[in-house]
């Protein structure tokens, strides 16, 4: 059993930043790809960033372009999500996701395994 956790969201101001971290345990596994995505109230899970399992190779959705980074942590089972020049419209709960399969995933029924999420509230 694989779990993904979440952590580091919260509330920040429209122009703030956060970092979101996530981290996987459980039985050794080796993926094809990390992401992460969000989901606002009343809207479909949507994909904001991918990167691959060495980490050479990331890309982002046009929404995250320019003002979120996405990266390995200390080990490859960790991994980050630096949040920039943050708008109200990326309040949502974000989820970090894990695929064993695939080049590039970007699509929900891509992703093997998914955290609970954290919540991450952007106030104008």
């Amino acid at each position: 059993q694989v779990q993904l956790v979440e952590s580091g969201g919260g509330l920040v101001q429209a122009g703030g930043s956060l970092r979101l971290f996530c981290e996987a345990s459980g039985r050794t596994f080796s993926s094809s790809a990390m992401g992460w995505f969000r989901q606002a109230p009343g809207k479909e899970r949507e994909f904001v960033a991918g990167i691959s399992w060495s980490g050479g190779n990331t890309y982002y959705a046009d929404s995250a372009k320019g003002r979120f980074i996405i990266s390995r942590g200390y080990t490859k089972n960790t991994m980050y999500l630096q949040m920039a020049k943050s708008k109200p419209e990326d309040t949502a709960v974000y989820y970090c996701a894990a695929a064993v399969y695939g080049l590039g995933p970007s699509r929900v029924n891509e992703f093997d395994y998914w955290g609970q999420g954290t919540q991450v509230t952007v106030s104008s």
